[in-house]
């Protein structure tokens, strides 16, 4: 079946060449059309962009259609990589995260930056740290040849344990009063961005497979997921370009807290990598495992920024950064596992 092993094409195989075009052209194109910002504000629900939830769909969709659903029974059944990706997110990585942007952020770059400027991008390194990846994470996951039933279950668990946990441990590393619990934005969101094209990849997967068969089937799947990846460069043009200014104001500033947020990222990754091996978890286990916990839900990161500091604080722009690195670095880290996955006994 075509759910149970994808191959890198020759798109995919330099798709961290395109992000990176992507990347740029989403910056000249926010600095070009200023008023893209205002027109995806227009056309908001509960903080979600009406484009960015339709470029969303069109790069989660092809996955679902491809997805054993028996998977997601039998990976809600285990209780390792669930636990492993629980313990990762909220009992390690908030804290790896706050410590590290009060080292470089207090230490290292305390004496380029003013006090109140290093406190905020501190503030929005922080934020990100604490809101872990949820749709996103099952791309990263399918271009690894991951248990997309293990992803799924995940992004549903770490949605919930969001609603509870995102406020506590906010105001536990920040000291920041009356913080708003992001429940509206994740709920729509999560429905659809996951929910949705859940729906829609069941009913297409069962249509297809009762009435065509499973040869068709898998004709039509063979290059399904190219629209999932030309999906993912649309949505990075999206997302970037509204944020263009933030970004290209401020470049020295950017850099720092670059360097820093790449440090969490391979941190987390490369720790949950080894528990995954130490605790003897499969591949397809391991690497979904691995990544989220790496990677961030920088949209509500960017939302509480916002919130909290303000559109032109540090924070929002720590928080921008974070959505201008994920891509790359998360792809960089789909390699990484692709090619050690001989490491894990499957």
């Amino acid at each position: 079946m075509s759910d149970e092993k994808h191959t890198l094409g020759f798109f995919e195989k330099y798709l961290t060449v395109w992000v990176g075009l992507a990347i740029l052209v989403g910056l000249l194109l926010g600095q070009m059309l200023p008023e893209l910002a205002e027109l995806f504000e227009a056309y908001e629900y509960a903080g979600v962009s009406a484009p960015v939830a339709v470029v969303l769909f069109l790069m989660i969709y092809p996955i679902m259609v491809q997805i054993n659903f028996r998977k997601i029974i039998e990976a809600g059944k285990s209780v390792k990589p669930i636990s492993t990706t629980l313990f990762l997110n909220w009992a390690i990585k908030p804290f790896t995260m706050a410590f590290i942007a009060w080292l470089f952020f207090s230490i290292i770059w305390a004496p380029l930056i003013p006090t109140a400027l290093s406190e905020e991008l501190m503030a929005g390194m922080i934020l990100l740290g604490v809101a872990p990846c949820t749709a996103m994470v099952l791309v990263w996951a399918y271009l690894s040849r991951g248990n997309m039933g293990h992803t799924l279950v995940m992004v549903a668990i770490n949605s919930l344990s969001m609603v509870f946990l995102y406020a506590p441990l906010t105001l536990l590393l920040l000291g920041v009063p009356d913080i708003p619990v992001p429940w509206e934005r994740v709920a729509f969101g999560v429905t659809m961005y996951v929910g949705l094209p859940l729906v829609a990849g069941y009913l297409t997967r069962k249509y297809m497979l009762n009435k065509k068969g499973e040869e068709w089937f898998d004709n039509f799947t063979e290059n399904l997921h190219y629209v999932s990846v030309a999906a993912l460069l649309i949505t990075v043009v999206v997302m970037i370009s509204p944020q263009s200014g933030i970004i290209l104001s401020n470049p020295e500033l950017v850099v720092m807290v670059i360097i820093p947020l790449t440090i969490q990222i391979f941190l987390i990754f490369l720790l949950g990598y080894y528990l995954s091996r130490k605790i003897g978890l499969t591949y397809e286990d391991a690497a979904p495992t691995s990544q989220i916990g790496a990677s961030n839900h920088f949209e509500v990161a960017i939302a509480m920024a916002v919130t909290l500091f303000g559109m032109d604080s540090g924070a929002t722009l720590a928080a921008v950064v974070g959505l201008l690195i994920e891509v790359p670095l998360m792809l960089l880290i789909v390699r990484i596992c692709l090619k050690t996955e001989h490491w894990f006994k499957n």
